[in-house]
């Protein structure tokens, strides 16, 4: 590494930016810069300009008290980097990757917080099934291991505490191939990286006090400096690399909002001069996406794993806004959040038919959860799509000149929603009694409408409908 470089003038502060006038030679893009103002306080920041003579300089704890005068600005040659070691599990840390739980600070090597790319040759392809013990998902949207899957929501919508369960509660299901497996084996064990970005006090003594355990916080607040939300899902992703591919640990990142972040970078982009796109969002907002969700998965050879569940609010409820639009060209589908369920009363208000797992074909089944996990998914998506046809019309022409079958198909979405997509905050589920859920949820139909499910899955299961109302026979 270069001896670090010193210059003493600033020639222009604008919002969390700070130019300088200076010769370019020894200086790198992306390059760690640390500022000493007047006083003595130390600030760090990072090159994200270079244009002829000039230098632009992101400043992570912001510029107010900064003067033009009687500053040192030290480039240090390097990037920005985190320190990590295995006590960082259980701990937590400022979005920025500092201790604020008045532990002792991390000594471990510093580590680049961008990460290096995974060769796609290199990738392994997901297949193991994580239990988030939430029947909407587990069922019918199932989380994979290594796959990066975005919870959609809105303003208002419980997904911090959507987002509290999870961390809770995932876990990796044994194999149940027939394969021996040591399920003491501590790389088979799941870590949970969570990271707040931009969240108010409150919110964050409610994470700080209710996720615990294996878990790595990052808690960036809403009075923070904005530079900051730029860099905590990267710190945070910083964190799982090392304990996925270094210390062979599977790893489940949440972050939580990248509305927030999309916001900041569109401010900082906006104060450097950017050409705006779409609603004033940066041109490469999705290449700044990607370069996030593109650090999940697994690497062949590797024991560990890095599996994300990113949340995010749409703005106005539009799931065409640039945010949750690109997210879903990067991601390997979506899980979306209800306002109409929310107003039942129902928890979690998952909204199923927009919601989709692409990976799941390949990691429910024999040898992962049970034989008919995909036929009983599937049946029960189009019953519920069927039920959405049905209400429309009773809206139209009253729910009393409906066929009978019509009717079956709104008691069966009404039992659906109330026993199956809803649950407690705490309950949690395993695949085998969301199954059961699902199957007692089909009573409610007569056997001829089960299209999807085959005599024999209909044979194995006959009793659900000898006990229900509508009878085998119908």
């Amino acid at each position: 590494m270069k001896d670090p470089v010193i210059y003493t003038q600033l020639d222009r502060i604008e919002g969390p930016l700070i130019a300088m006038l200076l010769e370019l030679s020894d200086i790198g893009y992306g390059e760690a810069v640390q500022l000493v103002d007047k006083q003595g306080r130390t600030r760090n920041g990072r090159v994200v300009l270079m244009d002829g003579e000039k230098v632009t300089i992101e400043v992570f704890q912001g510029t107010a008290g900064l003067a033009k005068e009687n500053m040192r600005t030290r480039f240090l040659g390097r990037p920005i980097t985190l320190n990590l070691d295995p006590s960082i599990i259980g701990r937590r840390l400022s979005g920025m990757g500092e201790p604020i739980d008045g532990g002792p600070p991390l000594a471990g090597s510093g580590r680049d917080i961008n990460g290096s790319v995974i060769n796609p040759t290199a990738r392994a392809y997901p297949q193991e099934f994580v239990q988030t013990g939430i029947s909407s998902i587990d069922l019918m949207n199932t989380l994979v291991r290594g796959q990066k899957l975005p919870i959609f929501s809105s303003s208002g919508l419980p997904h911090d505490q959507l987002a509290i369960q999870i961390a809770q509660q995932a876990r990796i299901r044994p194999d149940l191939s027939g394969h021996t497996q040591d399920l003491n084996d501590s790389s088979k064990e799941l870590v949970v990286v969570f990271a707040a970005i931009g969240v108010k006090h409150d919110v964050a003594v409610r994470f700080a006090e209710e996720i615990s355990g294996r878990t790595v916080s990052f808690l960036n607040l809403a009075d923070d400096p904005v530079m900051e939300r730029l860099l905590t899902p990267r710190a945070a992703l910083t964190a799982a690399e090392y304990l996925a591919f270094e210390l062979g640990l599977h790893v489940l990142v949440i972050l939580t909002d990248m509305t927030v972040y999309g916001e900041a970078l569109r401010e900082v982009a906006s104060a450097r001069g950017d050409v705006p796109s779409r609603k004033g969002y940066p041109g490469y907002l999705y290449s700044d996406l990607a370069a996030l969700f593109e650090r999940a998965g697994q690497i062949k050879g590797k024991k560990g794993s890095i599996t994300q569940l990113p949340i995010l609010t749409m703005p106005n409820d539009d799931i065409t806004h640039p945010i949750p639009d690109l997210t879903g060209y990067i991601t390997e589908g979506q899980i979306v959040l209800s306002r109409d369920l929310h107003r039942q009363g129902i928890y979690p208000p998952i909204e199923l038919l927009p919601s989709l797992s692409r990976l799941m074909g390949d990691s429910v089944g024999e040898g992962y959860t049970r034989n008919d996990h995909l036929p009983l998914m599937e049946q029960l998506y189009a019953a519920y799509a069927r039920r959405d046809e049905v209400r429309m019309m009773s809206r139209i022409m009253g729910e009393d000149d409906l066929s009978e079958i019509d009717k079956c198909y709104l008691k069966f979405g009404k039992q659906f929603e109330q026993h199956f997509i809803a649950q407690g905050a705490g309950e949690n589920r395993s695949i085998e009694q969301s199954l059961a859920i699902g199957w007692q949820c089909l009573s409610r139909l007569p056997v001829r409408e089960m299209t999807r499910l085959s005599k024999e899955e209909l044979a194995k299961h006959q009793d659900i409908w000898q006990t229900s109302s509508i009878g085998v026979t119908d």
